[in-house]
């Protein structure tokens, strides 16, 4: 935890550097080999058709070229017990009782029926028993290529196929409402359906104008950059005044409505009196509600103030290191378009995560197992329905039957099938984190070049992005393989408790409750504080070249003997950064409201049609924070870096001939610092 030794030949990133934790090199190498078979072998066994189409109970695909059933579009019409390829939907209600004994209804029975099926030889209790036909038809709707019961309700009143009641086969009358149970899903996949097609509506005509707004966004993003390289004091000024006089201004106001209310009946009664509201406006009309508003916006405005009078030096440092970093951001352009990189480097990773799990979530063949009435040797072992009839179960167990069981396997593969999809999150973790950590450690050498340049920019390499990003890859693949390898383990943990808080919400266990909950909460922490340290030990690693340890371990203790200046100087940039985001997206947020809303008089009549207008205004939104994120997540990672490099800067050098300071002018006018034999200006 002691300071850096002083190197006289230090001026940045080291270049004549070795290769670090070639271990987790190999080992990175090595999985991602296993990856790779593992996504070969998951693409030869799976089917995403499974997905998409439906199967009958057998397990056969419907509507599907090649299969036994490619002549049929839609499947089930029936129970779950029973689910049967059909050319349409039923429409009316009957049963097979009924149909038996009435040839017309026999007839329409039959497209509901497997192809087994041979009319009124048998009895309706065979027919039923040998699964050969369902035991009732229900009105139904297509839906995704499945029928679903046709639910509607008119004037409140619940109805399947315009009717309130059925026939049970039986002579009895039964009410509709008896079949909502079991269609209650069915239903929540109507309603969300009808929503979707209204959403991309939506989309299809307000797409043009969405990526209008996201181009405003990027525009203002560049603006708000370059005039932070030019104005950063003043605009940083500009914001906390103008979030002292916004909290001024809700002061007044809170002020204005308690007194306004003084005297009014009812509204001197307390909070606790009134208890809890759903109608939230009904405490609006109370004068305890303005003043407890009125009492935290003081509190607040008056921990701002006082963070100002005491914490200013800090926070001119703050923005002297935000007027470096547009400096730096200006001498490496490039760095602006690296999240692109990134971004499509993670996008590669998730979408094979995706198909990977797809394809092994659909790996499972179809399973047909022995079934008979009477007493069989073979009964329950699997069996092929191709060579079944000329097999010797049918000889021994004249009335066994080789039916669909269900889809599985009993090889290898399927049996680790678990195990494997385990191992796809796992790596999905475990590349993209690698994936940031490639991203963070190549923006840090690009900015710690720009630093540690004495005379900057004629110091700095020609092209120190793209130097950082060969050094990374060359050199330090093990070491970034090593800090995302810890936090994917804990992100995987993270999941997985996840995964059992979800399983055990039925649970009436209070201790089990509260023991994953300690455990979600801590591992929460540890994942933040991972983050922390790998982000800084980067930073370490792109200027010294050495390993993940010794980097983690220098950045740490740097930062603690520093714990003052990381506190208020970082987090105090964090906020600076954070407003910045919230005016781009705020601003932008508040034009797309307004235009989508119609309340432009100059371009009313521009605006779309909608059935939702806050789909375009969410997408807006979201694309502008997501597109701020990006220009200012840059800035952040220049902002570390810078912030790191002048703490090692202060612990190295003293200003002298031999140790001259690296920081600007800017940093060493605020600090009293200068160096011996240079002038300052």
């Amino acid at each position: 935890g002691t300071p850096q030794k002083y190197d006289p030949t230090f001026k940045g990133p080291i270049y004549d550097r070795g290769c670090t934790d070639i271990v987790c090199c190999v080992l990175l190498v090595v999985a991602i080999l296993g990856y790779v078979v593992v996504g070969v072998v998951a693409w030869t066994h799976g089917d995403p058709r499974k997905v998409i189409h439906p199967t009958d109970s057998r397990g056969q695909f419907c509507g599907q070229q090649g299969t036994p059933n490619e002549e049929f579009p839609a499947a089930p019409p029936c129970p779950p017990a029973l689910q049967i390829c059909v050319s349409r939907c039923p429409d009316r209600y009957m049963t097979y009782l009924t149909a038996h004994s009435n040839a017309a209804a026999l007839e329409y029975y039959r497209n509901f029926c497997t192809p087994e099926f041979r009319g009124s030889r048998k009895a309706p209790l065979e027919v039923l028993k040998d699964k050969e036909c369902p035991a009732m038809l229900i009105p139904s709707t297509p839906l995704a290529r499945r029928c679903f019961p046709a639910i509607q309700a008119k004037k409140g009143v619940i109805m399947v196929g315009n009717e309130t009641t059925y026939d049970d086969g039986q002579g009895r009358r039964r009410n509709v409402t008896e079949l909502l149970e079991g269609a209650k899903k069915a239903n929540v996949v109507l309603e969300t359906r009808q929503l979707a097609m209204k959403i991309f509506e939506d989309y299809t005509v307000s797409w043009y104008w969405i990526i209008i707004g996201l181009v405003i966004a990027m525009v203002a993003s560049l603006i708000f950059i370059v005039l932070l390289r030019f104005l950063a004091g003043i605009m940083v000024w500009v914001m906390i005044v103008m979030v002292i006089l916004v909290l001024g201004y809700g002061i007044f106001h809170c002020y204005m409505e308690y007194a306004k209310l003084k005297g009014e009946a009812g509204s001197d009664v307390s909070l606790t009196d009134l208890g809890f509201q759903t109608d939230l406006r009904v405490y609006l009309h109370l004068r305890q509600t303005w003043l407890a508003f009125l009492i935290i916006l003081c509190v607040l405005e008056l921990v701002i103030v006082l963070l100002l009078i005491f914490l200013r030096k800090r926070i001119l440092i703050a923005i002297a290191l935000i007027k470096e970093a547009s400096r730096a951001v200006g001498h490496v352009m490039s760095s602006l378009l690296f999240p692109l990189c990134t971004f499509f480097l993670l996008c590669l990773c998730i979408a094979y995560w995706a198909s990977t799990a797809v394809f092994l979530s659909t790996s499972n063949e179809a399973v047909y197992k022995v079934f008979n009435e009477s007493t069989c040797p073979f009964s329950g072992q699997t069996c092929k329905p191709e060579t079944f009839n000329t097999s010797n179960v049918t000889k021994l167990c004249p009335d066994a039957q080789c039916l669909f069981a269900f889809y599985g396997g009993e090889t290898a593969y399927h049996k680790y099938l678990i195990v494997l999809q385990f191992f796809n999150v796992f790596m999905f973790f475990w590349l993209a984190n690698f994936v940031i950590a490639l991203g963070q450690v190549t923006l840090a050498g690009a900015f710690a070049s720009y630093y540690w340049a004495f005379k900057k920019p004629d110091d700095m390499p020609a092209f120190p992005l793209f130097s950082a990003f060969g050094r990374a890859l060359r050199y330090h693949t093990g070491s970034l393989a090593f800090g995302s390898l810890v936090l994917a383990v804990v992100q995987v943990i993270r999941v997985t408790l996840e995964y059992l808080d979800h399983r055990l919400k039925a649970a009436e266990n209070k201790f089990a409750k509260f023991l994953l909950s300690c455990l979600k909460c801590c591992f929460w922490c540890l994942e933040k504080f991972i983050k922390f340290l790998n982000r800084n030990a980067y930073i370490m690693i792109a200027i010294y070249g050495t390993n993940f340890c010794t980097s983690a371990r220098n950045a740490f203790f740097l930062l603690m003997r520093n714990i003052i200046r990381v506190a208020v100087l970082d987090k105090v940039t964090d906020f600076l950064f954070f407003l910045g985001k919230l005016l781009i997206v705020g601003s932008v947020g508040i034009l797309a409201f307004f235009f989508f809303t119609q309340r432009i008089k100059l371009v009313q009549d521009t605006a779309p049609p909608l059935n939702y207008y806050w789909v375009p205004i969410l997408t807006v939104i979201v694309g502008s924070y997501l597109i701020a994120h990006g220009f200012f997540s840059v800035y952040g990672m220049c902002v570390d870096t810078l912030f790191l490099c002048f703490l090692e800067d202060l612990e190295r050098n003293d200003g002298s001939v031999e140790k001259p300071y690296f920081m600007s002018q800017n940093l060493r006018k605020l600090l009293k610092k200068t160096n011996k034999g240079q002038p300052e200006a």
